[in-house]
């Protein structure tokens, strides 16, 4: 294997980094909504439980298989498996990282343009009508020039910090910003809970209601728990071909998953208390951070301070996502075209930035452009999403549970023997079995064939 790979500096810088890709607009934006829409504290109780047993042994496999092969998600698999055509799971995880980050990018810019309508006092300059705030972000979202303008922003922030390289870039960067998240998102927490009929909100979150529960919810807390951790596309492989061979994986994946929680938890403490205290339905859906929470912050004292906060707050989490996402592609075309690290961060952020064009005017003059009924950008989504993400996993896991040998598994997991590992067997078995099982349902059920099958 190679050794002079590049590497991250320090353990914390392999823990902030890495948590880094994990925590998100997933966490931060999603996980909320999905909460609200699923019932509460039962969906998030699954969802940790998935997290445990799910989550984290597709975790480990992807640190192994990047460290083992200290290589990008391509090289990855032809050095574990040369002269097989087990690449195409590589190929599949740098394609879906690409599309992933060109239309993460553009509402990644949405962050940014809230950030600013916030600081310029635009936000709250017309708040007459009860709609202001939906009509708000439709006219902006549908716009032409805007959209575009932010979403080459952020892929230019982006890209500054890839083009650094990955201990003065990725892991600078991530040593800044994760603190700062954390900061902020404890301030917003604590000004929520300390509202009005906050408790209401706490309750619903914590305070589970089984009832609720179905298999639908359930297989929503599953899905969720894959997505939130950037399983299937190639970024934990990636990022653990920068790691050490002294890293203990199994001490990272333990510490990255209960971080990537917290957050998750700490932006329900921050959004279903405001939301309740103000008479406001936790189940808006994706609507949730660009309609409904200005019209919360609006009924706060200091409502620009605090909605400068948060789209701050959503917008350095988004920022964490898109580099790892960019790293994917850039150590790709780096690597396997034997170009530098600048030229291939340049290719891979000029392709973001063109495909992201398109799914930013398909809310607008591309509308009307469909594919199988859908969006550029809804169908990006739901190729990656729901197709792509799912069968890399699987397959991930049953290259591991079957392709790899066992000793080498073992030695890669334990440091070479320095660690125990005494459930190295029933991780095994949840390689080859459970997780493929557990993501193959979930696969099903978000193309809607779950139900077809059992009839």
């Amino acid at each position: 294997m190679a050794n002079d790979r590049m590497t991250f500096g320090s353990k914390l810088g392999v823990i902030l980094a890495t948590v880094g890709c994990a925590v998100g607009l997933g966490s931060i934006w999603r996980f909320p909504y999905m909460l609200g829409a699923s019932g509460g504290a039962a969906f998030l109780l699954v969802y940790i439980f998935f997290m445990v047993f799910v989550g984290m042994p597709v975790m480990l496999t992807e640190f192994f298989i990047g460290r083992y092969s200290r290589s990008n998600a391509v090289g990855s698999f032809k050095k574990l498996a040369p002269g097989t055509s087990w690449k195409w799971l590589g190929y599949l995880g740098v394609l879906a990282a690409f599309l992933i980050l060109s239309y993460y990018s553009v509402i990644s810019g949405w962050t940014l343009e809230y950030v600013w309508q916030s600081v310029s006092g635009n936000l709250y300059a017309d708040t007459s009508s009860e709609d202001t705030f939906k009509e708000g972000f439709v006219s902006f979202s549908s716009s032409t020039f805007r959209p575009i303008l932010w979403t080459a922003i952020f892929v230019g922030l982006t890209h500054a910090v890839i083009s650094f390289g990955v201990e003065k870039g990725i892991e600078r960067a991530s040593k800044i910003m994760m603190p700062l998240l954390f900061l902020i998102l404890l301030v917003m927490c604590v000004r929520s809970v300390t509202l009005p009929n906050a408790m209401e909100g706490v309750e619903y979150l914590f305070k589970p209601d089984f009832s609720k529960l179905d298999s639908n919810i359930i297989l929503n807390a599953l899905g969720q728990a894959f997505f939130s951790l950037s399983l299937g596309m190639g970024a934990l492989i990636t990022y653990s071909s920068y790691f050490g061979k002294e890293t203990d994986m199994r001490d990272t994946v333990w510490q990255v998953t209960l971080i990537n929680t917290l957050v998750a938890i700490l932006a329900g403490v921050m959004i279903f208390p405001a939301a309740f205290s103000f008479h406001i339905a936790p189940t808006e859906g994706a609507s949730l951070v660009f309609i409904t929470l200005p019209r919360v912050f609006e009924n706060l004292p200091l409502s620009t301070l605090w909605s400068i906060v948060f789209y701050v707050l959503l917008a350095m989490a988004a920022l964490t996502s898109t580099i790892s996402l960019h790293e994917v592609a850039t150590a790709y075309v780096n690597e396997e075209f034997n170009v530098s690290r600048k030229k291939a961060a340049y290719l891979v952020s000029l392709g973001v930035f063109a495909v992201g064009v398109l799914c930013s005017l398909s809310f607008g003059i591309l509308k009307d452009y469909t594919i199988a009924g859908m969006t550029i950008f809804d169908t990006l989504d739901y190729l990656t999403a729901k197709i792509m993400l799912p069968i890399s996993g699987v397959f991930i896991c049953l290259f591991v549970g079957t392709r790899i040998d066992k000793k080498v598994l073992r030695n890669e997991l334990t440091n070479q023997g320095t660690l125990k590992f005494r459930l190295f067997g029933a991780y095994v078995f949840f390689m080859k079995y459970v997780a493929p099982i557990a993501i193959a349902i979930v696969f099903l059920n978000e193309l809607g064939l779950l139900r077809w099958i059992t009839g």
